[in-house]
């Protein structure tokens, strides 16, 4: 059994060193050794000089292919990017810098830097022993999205394109373009109503939601004594006694936006474009107001609240998939138990009874509100109890929309 296993070791550990060894031939170059390789056998079972001749021309030429690939080379390579976040059509630009860690001399070569589907290619010159190279480069961001940049390679082949050998020497680095987003106002007010918190029915010694006036307990903080109708109190009973302010305990406002991310739902993938920024846009005011949020962006969770990293999850946002959005909703009530604001975006082919259903995940205090994207249909809003939803025919118009709720 050892005996065997030693075999196929040895076995395994030979088909990849012939794997590596020939990992240069491309498909034109294996092309040519089929070629070769039958030339040569009908050839010589046929008598055929000319096949003979093509055969031996052909393992000729794979061979000095092969010696124009054969050389080591020592390269210090880095890429910079900056910025690494932007907004969609804002400019981004890259920097390569390319040093000769060897001792001697470089000769020219080819470089190529991956940028999303796309190459960059640069020639490096005949670098001295330290010598620098450095080439700058714009990076496309007209759409959201993550565009990997890199990793720096270097291409040793033929003219004729039969082998090609290639070196990574950096790391993959990522440009995050962030969907565009339209400035709105302050979300205490209107639709997503709930900047300053919700009381609730527990007490406390010290909150912000007055409530009523009680006898003072030893161990009350005496700051919320309240001496006028303590003196009040005791003038018309004629007994001492303290009383302190009783204090209803309220709760910090939690946003949880959550975007549909079945392709069904949508009539194209522009509408799913458009309800990422409605929902980046919202969750960029909730920001500033100092809100806290929650993001499910299709299959990309944050619940940190941290802005730069719920846009991060915007612009990582895939198209497709077949969770429910009513499957999405109840995990996001389980990650936000104590959400108080609901934002549920999706596309035109959403019905209202799976909104509704997905609504319900909520406990009733909850205000839930749901967007439509639908280019066919103009911007209108409709609601049922804690539901509200809002017809939104492009991204444009959010803002119109909202302040025509708080005016409702």
């Amino acid at each position: 059994m050892s005996e065997h296993n030693a075999a196929f070791g040895a076995a395994t550990n030979a088909w990849r060193a012939v794997r590596r060894a020939t990992a240069p031939v491309t498909s034109l170059g294996w092309g040519v050794l089929a070629i070769a390789l039958l030339s040569w056998l009908v050839g010589a079972l046929l008598g055929w000089v000319e096949l003979l001749i093509i055969a031996a021309a052909g393992l000729l030429v794979l061979v000095i292919c092969a010696l124009l690939t054969i050389g080591r080379t020592r390269l210090a390579v880095s890429i910079e990017v900056s910025p690494r976040r932007v907004v969609a059509g804002n400019p981004s630009a890259g920097r390569l810098r390319a040093s000769n860690a060897s001792r001697t001399r470089l000769l020219p070569l080819l470089l190529e830097v991956p940028i999303g589907v796309a190459r960059a290619q640069f020639n490096l010159r005949r670098l001295r022993m330290g010598e620098v190279q450095e080439e700058l480069f714009s990076l496309a961001t007209t759409r959201r999205g993550v565009v990997p940049v890199g990793p720096a390679t270097t291409v040793r082949g033929d003219p004729f394109g039969l082998l090609r050998r290639t070196l990574p020497w950096s790391e993959v680095i990522e440009l995050i373009v962030h969907p565009i987003t339209v400035g709105l106002e302050p979300l205490g007010a209107g639709v997503l109503r709930d900047l300053e918190g919700q009381t609730t029915n527990e007490t406390s010694t010290s909150d912000l939601a007055f409530h009523t006036l009680r006898e003072y307990a030893p161990g009350d903080d005496r700051r919320y004594i309240h001496w006028r109708s303590t003196a009040r109190a005791s003038a018309l009973s004629g007994e001492s006694k303290l009383l302190v302010r009783q204090f209803l305990d309220t709760r910090r406002s939690h946003l949880c936006a959550v975007v549909d991310g079945r392709a069904e739902v949508y009539l194209d993938e522009i509408d799913f474009e458009t309800a990422i920024s409605v929902a980046a846009s919202v969750v960029r005011r909730a920001a500033a107001d100092e809100i806290d949020t929650t993001v499910l962006a299709a299959d990309h969770v944050v619940g940190s609240g941290n802005l730069a990293l719920s846009m991060d999850a915007f612009a990582r946002a895939d198209l497709g998939g077949n969770t429910l959005l009513s499957a999405r909703v109840a995990r996001a009530a389980q990650l936000a138990p104590d959400t108080t604001v609901a934002l549920l975006i999706t596309g035109a082919n959403t019905e209202f009874a799976e909104l509704r259903r997905a609504a319900n995940h909520f406990s009733p205090e909850v205000n839930v509100v749901a967007v439509r994207i639908d280019p066919t249909a103009p911007a209108g809003l409709s609601g049922l109890h804690q539901l509200t939803v809002l017809s939104l025919p492009q991204l444009s118009g959010l803002r119109a929309v909202l302040n025509a709720v708080e005016q409702r």
